[in-house]
C-alpha cells in the first residue's frame, strides 16, 4: 500500500516543461496548479455562456468593421467589402480551429503565449516569448482603437445637429479618455459582476445589430427612397486605391475583414476562470466566429442596399464615417443619431471586454517574468480577485497613446492599425511549431482534429498568415506620401527590436510557461 502511494506521489510530481525537465514549484500541499504550472489564483466564476459573451462582445465584428468602412470601400466598393470579409472570415475559421485545438490541449490564460512555448520544443522559450509579447501588443493597440472609435462616435453625435461644427482632435480625445477610464474602471472594480455584465453586453451587441439591420432595411421604403441595385451591391467593382492589380486590391482589402473578425483567441485568456475549459473554450471560439460572421455579413448587405450616394460616404467630413450611411438610410439626422447611439453602446461594452482580455494577457506573461515590473504586474489582487495592476497598466498605456492621437492621427493609426499584424504573428508563433512538430509536443484535449484534417487546417492557417502579413504591410493607396504610408511594418519591427533587447536581458533567468500532464494529480478541480 505504501509503495502504491509512493508511486502515485511520484506521478503527481511529474511536470514536463516546454524546454527541459524542472522540479515542481514549491507550493503548499493544499494548493493546486492549473495547466500553465502556476497556482490556481483566480476564481472560476465565468460560465460557458458568459465566456461566449466575452468572445462575441470583444470581437464585436460589425462595430469594428463599421469604424473602418470608408477605407474598406476603396478596396472594390460594396462588393469588395462583402467578398473580402467573407474570404477573411473563412481564413480565420481555419485559424480559430487551430487555436481551439491548442486551447483544448492546454487551457491556460496565457493563450498563444503558452501554446507557442510548449509547441516550440527546444526553441519554446524564444517562440513563446515573441508570441506573448506580440499578442499583448496586439490587444493593447486594439483596446486603444476601440476607445478612439467611441470617442469619434461621441463627437459625431454632437455634430449631427450642429451643421457648422468643425471637429478638432482634442474633442475626440475627451471622449477617448472618458471611455478608456469608464470601461477600465468597470473591469478593475466589478470583477465578480463581469460574467453578468458580459451576458447583458451580448444582448446589446446582438440586439444592436438586429435593430440597425431592421431600421436600415425598412426606412428607405418608408421614406419613399429607392434601394441600391443588385449590380451596385454585388457586382460593381470600384478600385479607388491607385493599385492597378484588382487581385492585389482584393487581398489588401482583406485587412478590413481581418480587423473585424480577427480576435479568435479572446476567450483563451479566460481559460483559468471557467470550469472545464478544455471542452468549453473550443465551443466559445466556434460560436464567437459564427455569430460575428453572420451578424456582420447581414449588416454589410443591409447598409449597402440602403445607400444612394456612395461619393457622399467616401467624402464625408464626419469623424465617424458610418454616420453618412445612417443619414441616407433613415433620411434624417434624428434617425442617424439613434443608430449611432446603438453602435456606441455596442462599442462601449466591446471596450469593457477588450480590457478584460488585455489585462489578463499582460498578467499571464508577467507571472513568468517576461515583462518589466513583472512582480507587480503578475499579481492577483487579494480582494478584487483579478489582475488589477496589469489591467490598470493597460489603461495607463492607452492614456499615453492618446497623446499620440492628438499630436498625429497618422502616427496613432499606425499603432492601432498594427493590431492585426501583431495578433496574427502571435498565432503563427503557436500554430507553425505545432505543425512542424507533427503535433507531438502536446497531449490531445477534448477537441482534437484527427488524421489529415488537422494537418490541412494548420497548414492553411500558416500559409494565410505568412502571405497576408506581407500584403497587409503595403501602402493602402498610391501614390504614397507621409500621410497615406502604411507604417505597420515600422511599428511591428520597432516593437520586435525592443522585445529582442529585453530577451537578451532576461534570457538567463526566464523559463517560460510549463506543460503539465493532463493526468497530473496537482491540477486544480475543473482545470481541464
Amino acid at each position: 500500500m505504501n509503495d502504491q502511494l509512493s508511486n502515485e506521489k511520484v506521478k503527481a510530481d511529474k511536470l514536463v516543461f516546454q524546454s527541459e525537465a524542472s522540479e515542481i514549484p514549491n507550493y503548499e500541499e493544499t494548493e493546486c496548479i492549473n495547466p500553465s504550472g502556476h497556482r490556481q489564483e483566480v476564481h472560476r466564476n465565468f460560465s460557458i455562456w458568459s465566456v461566449l459573451a466575452v468572445g462575441v462582445v470583444a470581437g464585436n465584428c460589425w462595430t469594428a468593421l463599421a469604424g473602418s468602412l470608408t477605407v474598406a470601400i476603396s478596396n472594390g466598393g460594396p462588393p469588395g467589402v462583402i467578398y473580402e470579409f467573407i474570404f477573411a472570415s473563412l481564413m480565420y475559421a481555419f485559424i480559430s480551429a487551430s487555436l481551439a485545438e491548442l486551447a483544448s490541449a492546454m487551457p491556460s490564460s496565457g493563450g498563444v503565449y503558452h501554446f507557442a512555448s510548449v509547441c516550440g520544443g527546444r526553441f519554446g522559450r524564444l517562440t513563446g516569448w515573441f508570441a506573448g509579447w506580440w499578442n499583448y501588443c496586439g490587444y493593447q493597440f486594439g483596446t486603444a482603437s476601440m476607445s478612439a472609435i467611441c470617442g469619434k462616435q461621441l463627437v459625431t453625435m454632437y455634430g449631427l445637429f450642429h451643421p457648422g461644427y468643425e471637429p478638432q482632435a482634442w474633442h475626440a480625445l475627451i471622449g477617448y479618455l472618458l471611455v478608456t477610464w469608464a470601461t477600465c474602471f468597470v473591469v478593475l472594480f466589478f470583477n465578480r459582476a463581469l460574467p453578468m455584465i458580459e451576458k447583458l453586453s451580448i444582448i446589446a451587441v446582438v440586439g444592436g445589430v438586429f435593430v440597425t439591420i431592421m431600421v436600415c432595411a425598412i426606412m428607405p421604403s418608408v421614406k419613399g427612397k429607392p434601394y441600391a441595385s443588385n449590380e451596385f451591391v454585388w457586382r460593381k467593382w470600384e478600385n479607388e486605391t491607385g493599385w492597378t492589380s484588382n487581385g492585389f486590391v482584393f487581398m489588401a482589402g482583406c485587412l478590413n475583414g481581418a480587423y473585424g473578425i480577427g480576435t479568435p483567441d479572446v476567450v483563451t485568456h479566460l481559460c483559468e476562470e471557467l470550469p472545464r475549459p478544455s471542452r468549453n473554450i473550443p465551443k466559445a471560439i466556434l460560436f464567437q466566429n459564427l455569430i460575428g460572421f453572420i451578424t456582420t455579413l447581414l449588416f454589410l448587405i443591409t447598409i449597402f442596399y440602403a445607400l444612394d450616394d456612395l461619393d457622399a460616404v467616401v467624402g464625408t467630413s464626419d469623424t465617424f464615417p458610418l454616420t453618412e450611411i445612417y443619414r441616407q438610410a433613415t433620411g434624417s439626422a434624428g434617425g442617424a443619431l439613434g443608430l449611432i447611439i446603438v453602435i456606441f453602446i455596442s462599442s462601449f461594452v466591446c471596450s469593457i471586454a477588450a480590457y478584460i482580455t488585455c489585462g489578463r494577457t499582460l498578467w499571464a506573461i508577467s507571472r513568468d517574468d517576461a515583462v518589466p515590473f513583472s512582480k507587480m504586474l503578475g499579481r492577483i489582487h487579494p480582494t478584487k480577485g483579478n489582475p488589477f495592476n496589469a489591467t490598470l497598466t493597460c489603461g495607463v498605456l492607452c492614456t499615453l497613446l492618446s497623446c499620440i492621437f492628438v499630436a498625429s492621427t497618422t502616427a496613432f493609426n499606425a499603432f492601432v492599425g498594427s493590431f492585426v499584424i501583431f495578433s496574427t504573428l502571435s498565432y503563427l508563433a503557436a500554430i507553425l511549431p505545432h505543425l512542424l512538430s507533427r503535433r507531438s509536443n502536446v497531449e490531445p484535449g477534448d477537441f482534437w482534429m484527427g488524421g489529415w484534417a488537422g494537418y490541412a487546417v494548420h497548414t492553411v492557417s500558416c500559409l494565410y498568415i505568412m502571405a497576408f502579413i506581407v500584403i497587409f504591410c503595403f501602402p493602402f493607396t498610391l501614390p504614397v506620401d507621409a500621410v497615406s504610408m502604411n507604417y505597420a511594418s515600422l511599428i511591428t519591427g520597432g516593437v520586435s527590436v525592443f522585445v529582442i533587447g529585453w530577451w537578451l536581458v532576461k534570457r538567463e533567468k526566464y523559463k517560460g510557461p510549463q506543460f503539465v500532464a493532463r493526468d497530473n494529480a496537482w491540477l486544480a478541480k475543473d482545470a481541464l
